[in-house]
């Protein structure tokens, strides 16, 4: 097997892992406080986490001075995607939410062309664009179809922005299972505080189960996501992310009974179009800056 074929399959477990999460989620909610679950989650996720990066000897690395400035954002963004995904999860139907979060390549590029001055042509901005009108169609704002929770999407959007921005800057000698052991003790522990003021509720055998398995899917879908990083070419194996909107369809449907309607598979289906060309056109801006570093370093032998 390959190391992009390798990649891949680790990619696609990913998604299938947090999809499920997700939907194990959006059961939880209905009946517990939602920073009871995500506390109670993040118990599992972090005690796995924790073993894990122990086990690697994660914990016994530093993190340089001027990188925990970049982990200290990227906590408050992780903290607040959960909470606005969540909220928004618990009221919206999964595919729609999902649908949703694939427009982070696009919002990625244009925030790090507007913040740290990356060019982007305008075949990737035409892209961007359209990416947008997709997410439109998927909320379809309206009377009807719009609401707050709509909103939280797109809020939840904007901290997983803010988190995969902060996740680029770091450096590469940043170990990656660190930052996510300090990420999943932070996140939990801010809920936990959060939940201080809230009135818990008993949880049954079936509830904890599921809080366990939603805890345990996590966990794999970070682990197979850094796999799929180290295993093969970021270009090939990162559009294989959108595997997760067929998970949500599958799992919408056979879980809570809904399909959306044509007018948003047809936004989802353009968000994940250009997403995918960005991805593409990004890859060959970086293979033409590597020929041109090539060339010059030729020529100057």
């Amino acid at each position: 097997m390959s190391d992009n074929l390798r990649g891949a399959l680790f990619m696609m477990l990913a998604m299938v892992g947090f999809t499920v999460s997700d939907s194990l989620m959006k059961q939880l909610t209905v009946d517990l406080p939602l920073s009871q679950v995500i506390l109670l989650r993040g118990t599992v996720t972090t005690a796995l986490t924790l073993a894990l990066a122990w086990r690697m000897g994660a914990l016994r690395m530093a993190l340089p001075r001027s990188e925990w400035g970049l982990v200290f954002w990227r906590v408050v963004g992780e903290i607040g995607a959960a909470y606005f995904f969540l909220t928004a999860l618990k009221h919206m139907p999964l595919a729609n939410v999902t649908a949703v979060l694939q427009s982070l390549p696009l919002t990625v590029t244009l925030a790090a062309a507007l913040l740290f001055r990356e060019p982007v042509g305008w075949r990737r901005m035409g892209a961007i664009l359209a990416g947008f009108i997709g997410v439109v169609l998927i909320l379809q704002p309206g009377p009807e179809g719009f609401s707050v929770y709509s909103a939280y999407s797109l809020i939840a959007v904007a901290f997983v922005t803010l988190r995969d921005l902060c996740t680029r800057r770091l450096s590469r000698e940043t170990p990656s299972l660190l930052v996510t052991a300090i990420t999943a003790v932070s996140v939990t522990a801010a809920f936990g505080l959060v939940s201080i003021g809230v009135e818990w509720r008993a949880v049954s055998a079936v509830q904890g189960a599921q809080l366990a398995a939603s805890g345990s899917f996590i966990f794999v879908g970070y682990l197979c996501a850094i796999s799929a990083m180290r295993s093969g070419d970021v270009a090939f194996v990162a559009p294989f992310r959108y595997t997760s909107l067929v998970w949500a369809l599958v799992l919408g449907w056979a879980v809570f009974g809904d399909w959306p309607s044509a007018v948003t598979l047809l936004g989802a289906a353009i968000v994940a179009g250009s997403g995918l060309y960005t991805l593409y056109r990004e890859r060959q801006v970086r293979l033409r800056g590597a020929r041109a570093r090539s060339g010059a370093a030729g020529r100057g032998l």
